[in-house]
């Protein structure tokens, strides 16, 4: 009799290869795309590379100790990690070095360090420890201050990133926990007045820096302006519509030749395009859907509701970033500076990401180990008056 053969031998093992291909196609994406840059800055065409290399090294290491780590000890050192996250960026504002403008790194000597991509993860530990405590408790789930103040400093953290100043990101540290509450069940009130209120802001910062307009009237017709404000987006485009199906070729690509602007960060996925063409963007598109996949997998089938909401909520952040950005790329959405997980260049969020990985490993692994415990238990001998009636029953036979 034929056996159904499986693909994969567990989910874990189809999320941590998925990473792997991805992890490979942006190194060599990198790798290609940053050569340029590096030359004329720094006089080393693999200086980003090295750098990609180290920080990948590091990222391997966090990954491996955090996906044997057992998660639900985080739920402990919650206000420990929030204190950490306030104290790194309140250090940013103060002593943080500035590229293009922004105060978003700190120098660590051999590398330069981005707390807000902790305070991604950061965010949504502290939210799935509130919402899967209120889920087990079934207390009714709210964002009112009084009650949860685990969301006011959700919106502090978002706060201090926005005053880097980094909007893209502090719209994904308030915004992912957000998703997380309406998924757990808060109330259409609630809902409704966040909605309300979230517009409100989005207008106003909006305004408030004259440079964002901009973006906004160069992404709403980025050919009038394709001098201007729009010329980044219109070299991304064209830059993935001169790739076609099958792309010119790795390292053939002519948008990295100072054309087009962050060509190995966060329109590292458009010299990727133009590259490798549609055919490699598709194979892309569909290791991020078959990552999602596998992820909502575990999460559906996880007992423990810290651990549903905490596999929700790195899900929400690895496809949610992914999303923003192919949609930044080619246009769909303003330039928001969000970068494409494992692809794009980036230290920190490379670390950061293969340990969110490693977490939602850690959460399936414990949930297995529940299971085959609560199999394994001893059965308890049956009553000495059963197993007599069962032999006078035999005896009689």
């Amino acid at each position: 009799m034929l056996t159904k053969q499986k693909f994969w031998i567990n989910d874990m093992e189809a999320i941590t290869c998925i990473m792997f291909i991805l992890i490979v196609i942006g190194t060599i994406n990198i790798c290609s795309a940053s050569l340029i840059t590096a030359y004329t800055n720094f006089e080393n065409p693999y200086f980003f590379l090295i750098r990609h290399l180290i920080s990948l090294l590091i990222g391997f290491v966090a990954f491996a100790l955090t996906s044997r780590f057992n998660y639900k000890k985080l739920k402990n050192k919650s206000l420990l990690l929030t204190v950490i996250t306030i104290l790194s960026l309140s250090a940013v504002l103060i002593m943080g070095v500035t590229v293009n403008g922004s105060k978003r790194w700190l120098s660590l000597g051999f590398m330069q360090f981005q707390p807000s991509e902790i305070a991604k993860i950061v965010t949504i530990i502290i939210s799935a420890s509130y919402l899967g405590q209120c889920i087990d408790k079934k207390i009714p789930i709210t964002v009112n201050p009084q009650k949860n103040i685990i969301f006011l400093l959700c919106l502090i953290i978002a706060g201090f990133v926005e005053a880097q100043p980094d909007m893209g990101t502090a719209l994904i540290i308030i915004g992912i926990p957000t998703i997380m509450y309406f998924i757990a069940g808060l109330s259409k009130k609630w809902i409704g007045i966040i909605c309300g209120i979230g517009f409100i802001l989005l207008t106003l910062l909006a305004t408030f820096q004259p440079y964002r307009l901009d973006r906004i009237n160069s992404w709403y017709d980025p050919w009038s302006r394709s001098q201007e404000d729009g010329y980044q987006i219109v070299q991304s485009i064209l830059a993935i519509g001169s790739g076609g199906f099958s792309g010119m070729g790795l390292g053939h690509g002519f948008s990295k030749y100072s054309y087009l602007p962050e060509s190995h960060t966060d329109f590292a996925f458009a010299v990727f395009c133009q590259e490798i063409g549609f055919m490699g963007a598709f194979i892309v598109f569909l290791l991020l859907i078959a990552l999602a996949f596998y992820c909502i997998k575990i999460a559906l089938r996880t007992k423990d509701n810290f651990g549903k909401m905490l596999v929700c909520g790195i899900t929400l952040l690895i496809v949610g970033q992914a999303t923003g950005n192919m949609a930044m790329v080619i246009g769909i959405v303003p330039v928001v500076g969000v970068p494409l997980p494992f692809i794009s260049y980036g230290g920190t969020s490379l670390i950061l990401n293969m340990i969110s990985i490693g977490l939602v490993l850690s959460v399936d692994r414990h949930n297995h180990i529940i299971k085959k415990s609560t199999k394994n238990e001893t059965i308890t001998t049956p009553p000495i008056k059963y197993l007599s009636k069962k032999k006078h029953l035999y005896r009689l036979k």
